[in-house]
């Protein structure tokens, strides 16, 4: 059985930072991109950043120059380095990646994890 698990999240001050790690568990031929996005209380989710398998980003504007996204092939896993946090940062962040079992390319989703931001 294929997971992403995340971790990472909590409470933090404005200003502060978080690192969301999310890895993939299970047996797969392959990754493609991973993606990290974020839901907001009755806001639409949101796709926060994109990384390919070779490395190539992007990031929303709304967190550009602040959050920045990597991977780690080898340990199977997509990090979302979340610095200068802001009040509207706080939401459910999930992790995403296009996951190749033998012929087969399907989405899989994180469990989701809380990042609040609040003095």
């Amino acid at each position: 059985q294929v997971q992403l698990v995340e971790s990472g999240g909590g409470l933090v001050q404005p200003g502060g930072s978080l690192r969301l790690s999310c890895a993939v568990e299970g047996r797969i031929s392959d990754i493609n991109d991973m993606r990290w996005y974020r839901q907001a209380p009755g806001k639409q989710r949101e796709l926060v950043a994109t990384i390919t398998k070779g490395g190539s980003t992007t990031h929303a504007d709304s967190v550009k120059g602040r959050f920045t996204i990597s991977r780690d092939n080898a340990k199977r896993t997509v990090y979302l380095q979340m610095n200068n946090l802001r009040p509207e940062d706080t939401a459910v962040y999930y992790c995403n990646a296009e996951i190749q079992i033998l012929f087969r390319v399907r989405e899989y989703w994180g469990q989701g994890t809380q990042v609040t931001v609040s003095s």
